[in-house]
């Protein structure tokens, strides 16, 4: 038996062992668990929304419906973008027909802007939603005795790196 298999050490745990030669390997290590949470949270939106009532929703779809009943006040098109940070308007554009057409959001103006607000059949499905997501997700999270100041200064984390991705995307645009 090799001896040496005892003794090496794991880590960084990454997707792509070549950019993590660089040197800063927890970014890469942080990448992967990106990469990792942002596809099991899409699983789970979609999954949750087809349990609340609408199977044929797409992310995009979940995350506008929640974003428009946000506070019960009508949105503008450039104001959704802007909170989901998303570039391409025209893919909200066709999340919001496809909501619309569902009867969960409605079309309506503010001067010459058009707004989209939340309809009762789309608070029933966010109530739903978030019936199912605090039995599913709150409750058993809630559980693990996760420490809840810590994980709202990962959240702040990620918001503050996702800027440092922005810059970097704008920078990479540039070359």
């Amino acid at each position: 038996m090799n001896e040496d298999v005892g003794k090496r050490t794991v880590g960084p745990v990454v997707s792509s062992a070549h950019l993590a030669e660089s040197g800063f390997p927890s970014l890469s290590e942080f990448e992967f668990g990106l990469i990792l949470a942002s596809h099991a949270f899409h699983r789970w939106m979609m999954r949750c929304m087809a349990a609340a009532g609408v199977a044929d929703a797409s992310v995009l779809d979940v995350l506008i419906l929640h974003t428009v009943n946000h506070r019960g006040r009508p949105k503008k098109l450039a104001d959704i973008c802007l909170v989901l940070s998303i570039e391409d308007t025209h893919t909200v554009s066709y999340s919001i027909k496809k909501l619309e057409g569902a009867g969960l959001v409605a079309s309506g103006r503010a001067g010459k802007e058009k707004t989209v607000e939340i309809t009762k059949a789309g608070r029933e499905v966010c109530a739903r939603y978030r019936e199912i997501r605090d039995a599913l997700l709150v409750k058993p999270v809630g559980a693990t005795g996760l420490d809840r100041e810590r994980l709202s200064e990962l959240a702040a984390m990620l918001r503050a790196l996702s800027g440092h991705y922005d810059q970097a995307a704008r920078a990479a645009a540039s070359l």
